[in-house]
């Protein structure tokens, strides 16, 4: 009798193996799903490319003509806490709408942020809400690697969808960034989108003979030079509909000894083999030193000026660009609910002049200041009483 028993369980176990190794998981089907996409889409009368449904389009409208801006950053280690705070502030000093702000932390920086934040609810003449909560990621994965992807919990932008699962859509923005205009002018490029766009980002390069992506970039990318997350609008209604998180996790473990950028590279990929869900707008709207370190390669900002002021690699606090640190220094310094023309835009001139000759950034310092002052000079001062 042994024989057969022992038989059996061969033949069970060798069918058990055959399963686990011919069916994929759920998350190669998703991964398949990203990898074949322009395949399956190929025709203009895929089921893919049907517009949203009732409950994403009411959505939608709301996000665009609803008055509210909700800007969202993460932050995650002491050193992003008077970075954000800044960054927060400068949102308050342009802002001619209410804002809400979803600052996700850190446990430990939570009552810093939550104390400063009612602090300035209480002196200033700005109207907006906030709400302060701990970082989380999904179960299933790997926190401590989700933690550590780039920098500290910049991947937590990647779970947004389900993370904020009673949002509609937000304005997310790195610690690195300060706005130099009324928020509201970057929510309003919700308008523009379509209806099948899920996102808006600002090219990663202008110059092919710089881009990072075209040159060296080892897995799929958006475009021809890539896409830079820093300032990113987001439907996260139509992300969910989308299901953008079950994407996340299966392209990481397919291209994750092959992505630099951590988090801005798996969000390339996904728009690569989805193009026509993103919607990308200018460099102003992510100004960069990539835009003027070389050479000046943003003529829109050169005109224009800059709408959000981005300090990626480090530069609000280093001399390798001095503008992006003058500004950054004039709005650190800046009490709210003083005097912004005689407190914040008289003292970031004077520091961009003085820097004006020290760096090719320094040689365009007027894209720094061309949106300050049409909003915070002494005739937009008027305009506002």
């Amino acid at each position: 009798m042994k024989n057969p028993v022992r038989l059996l369980l061969v033949l069970v176990a060798c069918l058990a193996l055959y399963i686990l190794l011919n069916f994929p998981t759920s998350e190669e089907k998703n991964l398949n799903h990203v990898i074949d996409y322009q395949q399956r889409t190929s025709s203009s009368n895929s089921s893919d490319l049907v517009g949203p449904s009732k409950a994403s389009v009411a959505a939608s409208t709301e996000t665009v003509q609803g008055q509210v801006v909700v800007i969202c950053v993460v932050a995650c280690g002491a050193d992003r806490l008077d970075e954000s705070l800044t960054m927060l502030k400068s949102a308050l000093v342009f802002a001619k709408r209410p804002l809400r702000f979803i600052v996700i932390s850190d446990y430990g920086l939570i009552p810093a942020f939550h104390e400063k934040l009612t602090e300035w609810k209480q002196i200033v003449d700005k109207t907006f809400d906030f709400i302060v909560r701990p970082v989380t990621f999904p179960d299933i994965s790997d926190v401590t690697m989700w933690r550590k992807l780039f920098k500290p919990c910049a991947a937590q932008r990647l779970f947004l969808p389900t993370v904020l699962n009673d949002t509609d859509a937000i304005l997310y923005v790195d610690t690195d960034t300060l706005f130099l205009a009324p928020p509201e002018v970057i929510w309003d490029e919700f308008k523009k989108m379509n209806n099948v766009q899920l996102a808006a980002l600002s090219p990663e390069h202008e110059d092919p003979n710089t881009g990072w992506y075209n040159r060296f970039a080892k897995h799929p990318y958006y475009g021809k030079l890539g896409v830079n997350s820093g300032v990113m609008l987001m439907n996260l209604t139509r992300m969910r509909e989308f299901k953008w998180t079950q994407y996340v996790i299966p392209i990481h473990k397919e291209y994750r000894l092959k992505i630099t950028w951590g988090d801005q590279d798996i969000i390339n990929i996904i728009f690569h083999y989805h193009p026509e869900k993103l919607h990308v707008y200018d460099c102003r709207y992510n100004y960069r030193p990539d835009h003027c370190m070389y050479m000046s390669v943003c003529p829109g900002a050169e005109k224009k000026g800059a709408l959000v002021l981005h300090g990626s690699r480090g530069t609000f606090h280093s001399q390798k660009q001095p503008p992006f640190k003058s500004v950054y220094t004039a709005m650190q310094e800046y009490q709210l609910n003083t005097d912004p023309y005689k407190n914040l835009l008289v003292p970031m001139k004077t520091y961009l002049t003085l820097a004006a000759d020290h760096s090719n950034c320094g040689q365009v310092w007027k894209v720094f200041i061309i949106q300050p002052e049409l909003h915070l000079g002494r005739k937009s001062e008027v305009d506002r009483k």
